[in-house]
């Protein structure tokens, strides 16, 4: 019954999804002015009933109710509960599930809380977000119901992929879905503008928390998904220009430009035409990602290849989403104004080059991801990754690195770069120290010698804003972008350490051997079987001393699963505050050796604490931001209300 439950719950939120559409296009046009007061309260009950359907599918994961067919597939009785759970997300079905429901929820939010556009802005943005969903609704209803029922019920399930088993993947899925769904109220509110022809800084101050609430979950859910990628695969490596982690990137690129814009709009009353514009790519980056990964085309550890029908169905919305936005742009763009004018050396100008960086940026990864899918279509298969996106990225993301160091000290409207200049003195020198540094150090290695050099003096100017300052008197948003950015310099930092001074060693060694990796030496003391509630592994412990200190002892395993069944590789980390050990128990030859890799990473940790900071200090901007806009809501409150009382 449970599942039954979850289904109509599904069907009810997709036909108030139908409803708030209607009512939204009918109240718009004057042909329903009554209906236009029923919006916000469907938008809340269907965010409900989404919420209802998806809790239906965590209670027979929970449960391990093998009769519904997408339990039977992903789960098994003898998983932990912490990956039953996470298997109601980690498919196909349940993902969808999971990003209507998230998209309900955040409609029903909008609907309860946003109280500053006018009303008719507010039904368009509804009924887009209606509109958004009901898509999704359609495609999980009539292309991937994930109630189905399974006849006859089978003895065991097949269980969850070995290597989605961890709580890095417990994590990440939902935290990307916060990121992508926010991004569509950020579309919705873009389209609701664009009817009504409300482009200006009310529109752009009720966006704005959450395109940044949408950025944070994207910041968090990126360094989650590259920090499992890098303990739990075996490789090494942090990012691999997969398709699928492109696939992320690219809406994070399009919601850092769109999150500037914003700002800039919501305070200055510029960039009116570009702020919609990007509206419409950070969610169209969401869409494409979506298609990549859930049409089969790719085939990944964390692509659902599934019928390409979906891949059809998906594409679809694609099309009719995106077009649909960019032909109301097209329409509506003359209606939109300029805005206010500022000169060449402003804090204004500073962002508009930092966001043609970035969407120049995201349209170098985009064309990157497509090609090879578009030479394998006609029979060449052609590899992108390191070679091309490392290089050309970085033509964009120099020049955007050196300009955020600057931008935050200009003022806005106009500034003279003489003023600033006596401040940029300390980063400048800190640059040329680094780079002499960091040619004697990694000689002949371009990109990570530029970020040794560019990621001091990122750490110091990003604190200058705060120069002359009382400290307690500093608000929210600006300890915001000084921790964002410094947590810029910090994951530069990192990245460019990581390649710069990685050392690898690829070994076959007996117990009791010793080998040195960078300054460690390590000594396998001993291999042994052990077994865990879903899988069985042999386990070396590893004796590792840095520099001859005391060793610490390391447990790397290669685990064997029997639902289904799979082999991994399990690694062992110890981290110090100058980098980490990275450690992999292989096979064993046949006579007797057991192959190694091993790693020593100088520095390496700062790439993921510089990805919290930048969240963190994003944290911080959406709490000030939300605490201005509720006293300012106050203030108009009381304002009204004493007018009130002196018209009686």
């Amino acid at each position: 019954m449970i599942a039954e439950f979850g289904l109509a719950a599904l069907w009810f939120a997709a036909a108030l999804a139908f409803l708030q559409l209607l009512a939204g296009a009918l109240a718009l046009t004057g042909r329903g002015e009554g209906l236009g007061a029923v919006i916000r309260p469907v938008a809340v009950v269907q965010g409900v009933l989404a919420l209802v359907a998806f809790g239906a599918l965590l209670t027979l994961f929970a449960e391990t109710d093998l009769s519904v067919k997408l339990v039977a597939e992903n789960s098994h009785s003898a998983k932990p509960m912490l990956y039953k759970i996470a298997g109601a997300w980690g498919n196909h079905e349940g993902s969808m599930l999971l990003w209507v429901t998230v998209m309900g929820l955040a409609g029903g939010f909008v609907a309860l809380v946003e109280k500053r556009l006018p009303e008719p802005t507010m039904q368009a943005t509804l009924a887009g977000q209606a509109f958004v969903s009901l898509g999704f609704y359609a495609f999980l209803l009539f292309a991937s119901n994930p109630f189905d029922r399974l006849s006859p019920v089978p003895a065991e399930g097949n269980g969850l992929n070995p290597l989605l088993q961890d709580p890095g993947l417990a994590f990440h899925p939902p935290t990307l879905y916060l990121g992508y769904v926010g991004l569509s109220i950020a579309f919705s509110f873009a389209i609701g503008a664009l009817v009504t022809r409300e482009v200006g800084p009310a529109f752009a101050r009720a966006m704005r928390p959450w395109v940044l609430g949408a950025w944070i979950f994207l910041t968090l859910g990126i360094t989650a998904g590259s920090y499992w990628a890098y303990y739990e695969l075996g490789w090494g490596g942090w990012w691999f220009w997969d398709p699928v982690e492109n696939a992320s990137l690219m809406p994070w690129l399009a919601a850092t430009a769109l999150l500037h814009s914003a700002g800039v709009l919501a305070a200055r009353n510029a960039l009116r035409a570009w702020t919609v514009m990007l509206g419409v790519v950070a969610f169209s980056m969401s869409m494409v990602g979506t298609f990549l990964v859930r049409s089969g085309i790719l085939t990944s550890v964390h692509a659902f290849a599934v019928d390409p029908k979906r891949g059809t169905f998906i594409l679809a919305l694609l099309a009719i989403y995106i077009g649909g936005a960019l032909t109301l742009f097209a329409i509506r763009a003359a209606t939109v104004t300029e805005g206010e004018r500022f000169a060449v050396t402003s804090r204004e100008s500073a962002l508009v080059f930092n966001n043609v960086m970035l969407t120049g940026s995201l349209g170098i990864i985009l064309m990157g991801t497509l090609y090879p899918l578009v030479t394998e279509a006609f029979g060449e298969k052609v590899s992108v990754g390191p070679p091309y996106f490392n290089p050309v990225t970085a033509i964009f993301v120099v020049p955007m690195l050196i300009v955020l160091a600057i931008g935050p000290l200009l003022r806005w409207r106009r500034d003279n770069v003489k003023r600033i200049a006596p401040m940029l003195a300390i980063p400048a020198v800190l640059a040329v120290l680094a780079l002499g540094a960091a040619i004697v150090l990694a000689p002949g290695r371009v990109l990570p010698i530029i970020g040794l050099a560019l990621a001091p003096a990122i750490a110091a100017a990003s604190v200058l804003p705060l120069r002359g300052r009382k400290l307690r008197q500093v608000k929210l948003p600006l300890w915001g972008m000084v921790l964002a950015h410094l947590g810029v310099a910090m994951a530069l930092f990192g990245m460019a350490s990581d390649s710069a001074f990685t050392t690898e060693k690829l070994v076959a060694v007996r117990v009791g051997d010793v080998t040195p990796v960078g300054p460690w030496s390590i000594r396998v003391a001993a291999v042994e079987p052990i077994a865990g509630p879903n899988w069985t592994a042999l386990e070396a412990e590893m004796q590792a001393s840095y520099e001859g200190s005391a060793p610490v002892v390391l447990r790397p395993q290669a685990r064997t699963f029997w639902a289904p069944p799979q082999n991994t590789a399990e690694s062992a980390l110890h981290t110090r505050w100058n980098g980490q050990l990275y450690t992999v128990l292989g096979d064993q030859a046949a006579d007797g050796r057991w192959q190694l890799r091993l790693w020593w990473k100088p520095f390496v940790p700062m790439i993921w604490l510089g990805g919290v900071l930048i969240a963190l200090g994003g944290l911080l901007a959406l709490l000030g931001r939300v605490a201005s806009d509720v006293r300012r809501l106050v203030v108009r409150d009381r304002i009204a209300f004493r007018r009130e009382r002196q018209g009686r």
